[in-house]
């Protein structure tokens, strides 16, 4: 016998999971299709030579990457950033630009497996291509915050910085660009480990402790760029509330294709770490289109959202129960056609109808259907028994009140259509 388990840092997801997870990603999509970004999907596989050498050395390690049957050299795709980089290069002339897209799709990372962090995960991301307007940066921002916002979040603050404010040069004397990805990466860390953690990690990169100080105190002093200002500016014209932005200037944000903007989203009520975050990325879609195209874009974490969403109890309770409204028992199988007529009509009015396919016991034979409507957190049960088919009408029970009452088919549908069924 096959023992039946899933990959490590892999999942499945049961029906109220994944109930869950739908309903997160249609409010998301609608956000996104309001201010008028446009879905894309790419291919789970891409050529290893599109994908390594933009995420760093990191990236590279955590990549799955391998040879298919082919011979070819392939990587899973590790992020949405770099993939739609691939694709506007290569449809450049077939899209409309500014190109407003987003992208709902899962990633692939081999990590060392823990609490929160899994080897497949999906990604929400939003972006701007071909716009280096402050405006573009502000309704990045704006979306994301509004996704947030449609969510059922409340307490909540976007931390806005400026990779400018991240460039070293003029404080340490012949700092390289790598050296200067080092501190950003150590900064970035500044939250999890804390002031002395980035310090010492940057004496063990082979700052001094001198440098590693100034470095620090420069970081705690940046003031907000011209160019954040026009942002914010351009945020308050869209109106973005004041209380729920704010200057960041330890924000580090490690990749290192960021070039202008970097942003992130945590929720205040409750501290699970950023649930989103983003920034500019003028340089990186040049690597493949030859020329420069400026975008700045978002990616939403999916899980971490999820989990904070349970926390604070902001799913509906739709949500949590079946997609099944009502049960159509089956009460002997002489009565059979009268109750798959009833579920026919429920469907045919866009109810959510299910019909009992299991065993029908001749003694009791609603006790385990109604187990069963119990079980699946259905809302509602239709009974037809003997007198319901004399006299064509049906007895509808609540399965959380387990009040009950006898109604016309008419009757039935009307108050589930008008979600007025006083029962």
């Amino acid at each position: 016998m096959i023992k039946a388990q899933t990959l490590k840092g892999f999942r499945d997801f049961l029906p109220r999971e994944a109930r869950r997870r739908q309903y997160v990603i249609s409010q998301l999509k609608s956000v996104f299709e309001s201010f008028g970004f446009e879905p894309l999907e790419t291919p789970t596989l891409e050529y290893e030579e599109i994908l390594t050498g933009k995420y760093g050395e990191e990236g590279d390690k955590l990549m799955y990457r391998f040879e298919d049957n082919g011979k070819r050299r392939v990587a899973m795709r590790y992020d949405q950033t770099v993939p739609l980089s691939r694709v506007v290069a290569q449809y450049q002339n077939e899209l409309a630009t500014p190109f407003k897209r987003y992208q709902i799709q899962p990633v692939w990372r081999a990590e060392n497996t823990q609490k929160g962090r899994y080897r497949e995960f999906l990604q929400c991301d939003g972006d701007i291509v071909g716009s280096s307007s402050p405006l573009a940066d502000a309704e990045i921002i704006a979306t994301a915050g509004r996704c947030i916002q449609e969510l059922g979040f409340k307490d909540f603050k976007i931390l806005i910085n400026d990779r400018e404010n991240l460039k070293f040069a003029n404080d340490v004397e012949g700092l390289s660009e790598k050296e200067n990805l080092m501190i950003i990466r150590a900064v970035d860390k500044l939250k999890k480990i804390g002031k002395t953690g980035v310090l010492n990690e940057l004496i063990k990169d082979g700052f001094s402790k001198e440098v590693a100080e100034k470095i620090m105190l420069e970081v705690e002093h940046r003031q907000p760029t011209l160019y954040l200002s026009q942002i914010f500016t351009s945020l308050e014209k869209l109106g973005i509330n004041k209380n729920i932005t704010e200057f960041s200037p330890t924000l580090a944000r490690g990749l290192d294709y960021y070039t202008g903007l970097i942003f992130e989203i945590e929720i205040e009520s409750y501290d699970v770490g950023s649930v989103c975050g983003g920034g500019r990325y003028d340089n990186l879609i040049g690597i493949f289109a030859g020329r420069q195209i400026p975008a700045v874009g978002f990616a939403l974490g999916f899980d971490r959202i999820l989990e904070a969403m349970e926390a604070l109890k902001l799913f509906p309770d739709e949500v949590t129960d079946s997609s099944t409204t009502i049960l159509v028992t089956i009460f002997s199988e002489e009565l059979k056609q009268k109750s798959i007529d009833v579920a026919a009509k429920l469907r045919a009015q866009n109810i959510n109808t299910e019909i009992y396919l299991g065993e029908v016991k001749e003694k009791n034979p609603l006790e385990k259907q109604l187990k069963y409507a119990d079980q699946k957190q259905i809302s509602y049960v239709v009974i037809i028994g003997q007198e319901e088919s004399e006299k064509n009408i049906v007895t509808i029970k609540n399965m959380k009140t387990r009040e009950q009452k006898q109604l016309t088919i008419q009757e039935l549908v009307s108050g589930l259509n008008k979600k007025e069924l006083s029962v």
